[in-house]
């Protein structure tokens, strides 16, 4: 109960489970981890997993793991491992001294599956991947034994260790363990345990010529380690039986326990590796860190903050039943992250010139300018005023729909923070697109003079023409796009790419302060969204700058 507010603190099922464990003493400490295969860079999923075995050690004064589970070195690479680690540290979820890789157990998980051979537990099976499988049976059909199954406890001890020292080819013999060819759970009929693979490894090199499975091995690295609590994901529900038998049969006093949960889906948005491999390989994107992807990388890139994926994730909730969590969820989290902790600064995107013919030639005015009317603790700055400036070329028609407030010729506006000035007049290239728009400004209207006269109902944003920078903006969509059906997938599985994924401006103007941002440092650009400082591409004094998000939201918080 919070005494402060009266109300119950609702808890997940998760922590229920271990308040009962701990209560009851299964448990005297709790110990989770984060366990990913280095094959890929990590998703806006992985977040989810990432934080909730965090914040489960968190809450319980436990301790919280990182391990690489890397033990199918074909799809693994230190890129991958390097790029993990960056992004569970950005999340804020700090392992301390507690990082791990799998390929460090090898030993072990090799000494057990011999004391399973010695037990009766395990055999070398010479069936082929194919037969194995037709050996396994259906959901509705069992299985039938491997004719290698009742090899002696000599014979699996001595072809177990020339499968080690590379006496047979890949794929010649695996080792499997004895289990029951007839049981309802497709998992338990004999799981391969060891396979011939001659791979180099990235930590153990060429050490090891057969590699153990992953129903195998995971199981060990968690008692190994003293996870007392294993997290995962609801696939991982029909494989516990093998988790359980492993830990059992190999002799761990304090085995751990595996609890699932429901993973995070966005809809109609990019997670499988698979396809986002394909993506960059493609040359779709231009690597995982891609803005338009949401591995969390590209997340970082675009300029999301971990507070934001923080925040989303706790709305997303924990739970035993899948659901999909929508997109726009996520822009309100970094929408409302970004709002009040970020400067405003006038940023023209897609740039017209305005003349103000009355303005003196020479003069320079300097406004001050508040950075950020919700947060006054940003405080303010000057903005440089003069004859030239560049407006927003949406902020111009010239012939305006009833209800348009914004400049046309005729019609007064405020230019923000500044003056009232009226359209007179404008200026066509042979195209037909308006380069000049020329105006007239009052001077008594300027904002500082606690102007009391007539009203105007539009305010257009500006920069100095002499006193600006200019940048490259790129604008995003998602990476793909429903079809008529709703799906995001044709007939044949390919993603439907979205040809708008990315709009890229290269002729913005920009307050001149803004040529000095750094990698990261994000704004609210005035009217067209939150932005952040590209940290691939951009260069001292040429920043570019990726829109995070836009300033709308169609998603209501309930």
């Amino acid at each position: 109960m919070d005494t402060n507010t009266n109300e119950t603190v609702s808890r997940n099922f998760i922590e229920r489970e271990i308040d009962k464990d701990l209560d009851e003493g299964r448990a005297s400490e709790v110990v989770t981890r984060f366990p990913p295969e280095p094959n890929g860079y990590l998703h806006i999923g992985h977040a989810k997993s990432i934080l909730l075995n965090y914040g489960l050690a968190q809450e319980f004064g436990g301790t919280f793991h990182v391990r690489f589970d890397d033990t199918n070195p074909s799809k693994e690479d230190v890129e991958y491992v390097e790029s993990i680690k960056r992004d569970i540290a950005w999340l804020g979820a700090d392992w301390q001294d507690h990082l791990y890789y799998a390929s460090n157990y090898f030993d072990k998980m090799y000494e057990c599956a011999v004391g399973l051979i010695k037990k009766g537990k395990a055999y070398v099976c010479d069936l082929t991947a194919d037969e194995i499988r037709e050996y396994r049976g259906t959901l509705d059909k069992p299985g039938k034994n491997s004719p290698y199954r009742d090899r002696s406890v000599e014979e699996n001890l001595k072809l177990f260790e020339e499968m080690k020292d590379g006496v047979y080819e890949d794929g010649a013999k695996v080792l499997r363990a004895k289990i029951d060819m007839a049981s309802p759970n497709i998992n338990m009929r004999d799981p391969v345990l060891y396979r011939i693979s001659r791979m180099t490894h990235h930590n153990t090199g060429d050490k090891w010529c057969i590699y153990p499975m992953y129903d195998f091995a995971h199981p060990i690295e968690d008692a190994i380690e003293g996870i007392t609590h294993s997290i995962c994901t609801l696939e991982f529900e029909d494989h516990r039986p093998v988790y359980d038998w492993v830990v059992s049969e190999t002799g761990w006093e304090k085995p751990p326990r595996q609890i699932e949960f429901a993973k995070l889906y966005l809809k109609n948005v990019v997670t499988g590796k698979r396809y986002i491999k394909k993506l960059v390989e493609d040359g779709i994107v231009d690597g995982w860190d891609d803005p338009r992807l949401v591995t969390i990388a590209a997340l970082r890139r675009r300029g999301f903050t971990p507070g934001a994926i923080r925040r989303f994730i706790e709305l997303s909730g924990v739970s035993k039943a899948n659901s999909e969590s929508d997109y726009a969820m996520l822009e309100y989290c970094v929408r409302e992250d970004l709002k009040l902790s970020r400067p405003r600064v006038y940023a023209i995107l897609d740039p017209v010139k305005l003349v103000i013919d009355n303005y003196p030639d020479d003069q320079t005015e300097w406004f001050d300018v508040v950075n950020n009317v919700e947060n006054e603790s940003l405080g303010s700055r000057k903005v440089p005023f003069t004859k030239e400036l560049y407006i927003e070329r949406s902020d111009f028609m010239e012939e305006p729909p009833k209800k348009y407030f914004r400049l046309y010729p005729g019609n007064e506006v405020r230019l923000m923070n500044a003056y009232f000035v009226t359209c007179t007049d404008y200026e066509k290239d042979p195209a037909g697109n308006v380069t000049v728009i020329h105006c007239t400004y009052d001077p008594q209207t300027r904002s500082d003079l606690n102007f009391t006269g007539r009203k105007v109902k539009g305010t257009i944003q500006w920069v100095s023409a002499a006193h600006c920078g200019k940048v490259t903006a790129r604008l995003y969509e998602n990476v793909v796009v429903e079809d008529e059906n709703g799906s995001i997938r044709d007939e044949e599985g390919n993603l439907n790419l979205n040809p708008s994924s990315l709009v890229t401006m290269d002729e913005c103007r920009v307050e001149e302060s803004l040529l000095e941002a750094k990698p990261y440092d994000s704004f609210q650009f005035v009217r067209n969204g939150y932005f952040a400082v590209d940290p691939k591409d951009s260069k001292e004094g040429q920043p570019v700058f990726n829109r995070v998000v836009g300033l709308k939201s169609s998603f209501k918080l309930t």
